[in-house]
């Protein structure tokens, strides 16, 4: 799914524009024991308690897309044969109605979690009847298809701290006792993808909050798939490829110019909402490296690193191993922070035998909040 599709969907997730028919939830303790199972009909819902649910499920739906927002791609002959995906089918077909399904979810979302503690698992049904857009302009007076999805969140349950608490009755503060409170998701999901502003049943797209972990346990239960390379990991993945194969030759200018060419590519992609998320390929890298003029043994050595880590179908975003928002130098002792654009003001020099990083420095240097000069040597 690419932003401009998660998006709309977002955007149905508020009290005036959402068509909830069903929430379940399942209330989990720390020993996977379930505390409670209930069933709402959101439209009885009082409208804040209506809308802290939409907010979790909204929520499910935030991050960055192939960082935060990973989809999962069921293999073709899963699809309406597995276990996993016809379940899945039957949840949203069956609109949450069926009390038997709805208890089997939640059993295999349990099973594949491993939680430290309590936690409420909350299933919602929504049917969207999709506006026609034409020209680029969307009319909501002309109704499209009609889009059945489900939405998961897994959220963690916590005792409040305890504290003081405003009573009207005597205009005074009194103790209040800690109460177990729903915390933001932490894990979710959509079903089915929503791309092209149609289904597609061949996919699901799975929300983290965490970038460094895989779920792939969860992911195994509820989809029968194996998880993608988790965002945390392809980075560093792709850090020890570059730093190994190019040793000597990895120099801050190959680094900058690989960090350059990626961020502008994220630009230009961002501007166009309907594409999907950059993909980082080594030809790419491999143009950024020939502009340091990097021998072609290293060029030819990084490509092959990176097919055996990275080949067989397995994408890597460009939003999970370079930072657009900024370049790093980092020491022992010392962490530069540069902002993107102006990465060129820093550069490395060998001075009577010592190595130094440079910074160039013109006007308005503060050292701790105060403005101090530069003086010649």
């Amino acid at each position: 799914m690419n932003s401009r599709d998660i998006n709309e969907i977002r955007r149905r997730l508020t009290p005036d524009n959402n068509n909830l028919t069903c929430i379940r939830g399942c209330y989990v303790s720390s020993k996977k024991e379930i505390i409670s199972l209930f069933r709402l009909p959101p439209v009885s819902l009082p409208p804040e308690e209506c809308e802290k649910y939409l907010s979790i499920f909204k929520k499910a739906l935030s991050g960055t897309p192939d960082k935060n927002l990973v989809d999962i791609a069921f293999a073709n002959e899963a699809v309406g044969v597995s276990d996993e995906h016809r379940l899945l089918t039957a949840l949203k077909d069956s609109a949450l109605n069926d009390d038997d399904m709805a208890q089997v979810f939640f059993q295999r979302v349990i099973d594949g979690l491993n939680p430290q503690e309590a936690c409420l698992i909350l299933l919602a049904h929504d049917a969207y009847d999709i506006p026609f857009r034409g020209g680029g302009e969307r009319d909501d007076d002309i109704a499209g298809e009609m889009f059945r999805y489900i939405l998961c969140a897994v959220c963690p349950v916590r005792l409040s701290k305890p504290g003081l608490a405003y009573s009207a009755g005597d205009n005074l503060f009194h103790p209040e006792e800690p109460n177990w409170v729903v915390g933001a998701p932490e894990l979710g999901f959509m079903f089915p993808a929503f791309e092209e502003r149609a289904a597609n049943i061949y996919n699901a797209l799975c929300y983290t909050k965490d970038t460094a972990e895989s779920h792939e346990s969860f992911i195994s239960a509820v989809f029968g798939a194996a998880p993608p390379m988790p965002a945390a990991e392809q980075k560093e993945a792709f850090r020890e490829i570059l730093q190994d194969t190019l040793a000597e030759e990895c120099s801050l200018e190959v680094v900058q110019s690989v960090h350059d060419q990626l961020r502008e590519q994220i630009a230009e992609q961002k501007h166009d909402r309907q594409a999907p998320p950059l993909k980082v390929s080594a030809p790419q890298i491999r143009q950024a490296l020939e502009v340091c003029g990097v021998p072609e043994e290293k060029m030819t050595a990084f490509e092959q690193r990176y097919q055996e880590q990275f080949g067989g179908g397995m994408d890597v975003s460009a939003v999970n191993v370079v930072d657009t928002r900024q370049f790093e130098v980092r020491t022992p002792n010392v962490v530069i922070k540069v902002d993107p654009d102006h990465s060129d003001l820093v550069e490395t020099r060998v001075i009577n035998g010592s190595k130094y990083i440079l910074i160039r420095a013109d006007e308005g240097v503060e050292v701790n909040g105060v403005n101090i000069s530069i003086m010649p040597m």
